[in-house]
């Protein structure tokens, strides 16, 4: 007969009396963990690695380590900081119409309608096509010849292809391409707001109005500012969709700093130039995310 385990004694397998995870718990995080190392954080040491360096494609002579070299250059590329703002404009121009498209929808949504379903399954079309799908489909759209704004419009006005209209057209497809998932993640939202809540604010005489200021956003208010500020990183870091649409033209009015970092390093083959950038971007995403998470810590303390 098995001994049994006195009371001061561990089962083996159980987490250790200071809290930290056993030995066992590692090789189960390892098949999630190996993946993540060798595809996302190997490549980003990597790059930032070599922004250190003078890598050019096609050269005949070792690549060679230049400090902080291209970091200066960078400084002063006007045609850089010019496409950041440009990406600014994007990604500013995007997230907010987008949320505020999608807030609407979501509250529609979220009415006791008939075919209700049919409804939420169409809102999501825009979120199951690939961007290379949504970029084709567009450009059939802004076609000067054939598009179907042109017909509407009665014009054969080329929206791509002119410095006043490019951006703005692109934003047009930004938002309609991505408010599918603000809208469901608001839908989640609000699915957790307590009916009885509004019923009590409409009892007491509140309007839509204030229902929503009182009830409403108050208890979607987390959701909504986690998925607007992961919504402006991704605008930010966008590269297909506009890729395909204008490819930064026209004259670089839509040129994103992906695209531009992209053009440095396939197109002319800096890529030590080009990870310099990319670096440039990855702080900017840190800082932005670490104001989001701070946001959020002192607002979980109040």
């Amino acid at each position: 007969m098995a001994a049994m385990a006195r009371p001061g004694n561990r089962p083996p397998g159980n987490r250790p009396p200071d809290g930290r995870p056993g030995r066992g718990a590692w090789f189960l995080v390892l098949p999630a963990l190996i993946p993540i190392l060798v595809l996302s954080v190997g490549p980003l040491l990597y790059g930032i690695a070599l922004a250190f360096t003078d890598s050019q494609s096609g050269r005949t002579r070792p690549t060679q380590w230049i400090g902080l070299l291209n970091f200066q250059d960078l400084a002063q590329d006007r045609l850089f900081w010019e496409s950041f703002r440009i990406g600014l404009q994007w990604a500013v121009g995007v997230t907010v119409p987008q949320f505020l498209l999608a807030l609407g929808l979501a509250l529609l949504l979220n009415q006791n309608l008939r075919f209700r379903w049919l409804a939420r399954a169409l809102a999501i079309v825009p979120w199951a096509m690939p961007e290379i799908v949504v970029g084709i489909m567009w450009r059939l759209v802004y076609q000067p010849d054939a598009g179907l704004l042109g017909d509407a419009l009665g014009t054969d006005k080329d929206w791509l292809s002119d410095p006043t209209t490019a951006l703005p057209a692109v934003i047009v497809v930004g938002v309609w391409a991505g408010m599918p998932q603000v809208t469901v993640a608001l839908l989640a939202g609000l699915a957790n707001v307590p009916r009885e809540l509004h019923e009590a604010a409409a009892v007491d005489g509140a309007g839509a109005w204030r229902r929503f200021r009182t009830v409403t956003w108050p208890a979607i208010r987390p959701i909504a500012l986690a998925i607007s500020a992961l919504s402006f990183i991704w605008n930010l870091n966008s590269f297909a969709l506009v890729y395909v649409l204008t490819n930064g033209g026209p004259g670089g009015r839509t040129r994103l700093p992906m695209l531009f970092a992209y053009e440095e390093a396939f197109r002319y083959g800096q890529f030590g130039y080009a990870a310099a950038m990319g670096c440039v971007l990855v702080a900017v995403v840190s800082v932005l995310l670490a104001v989001y998470l701070v946001g959020r810590l002192r607002g979980d303390d109040r």
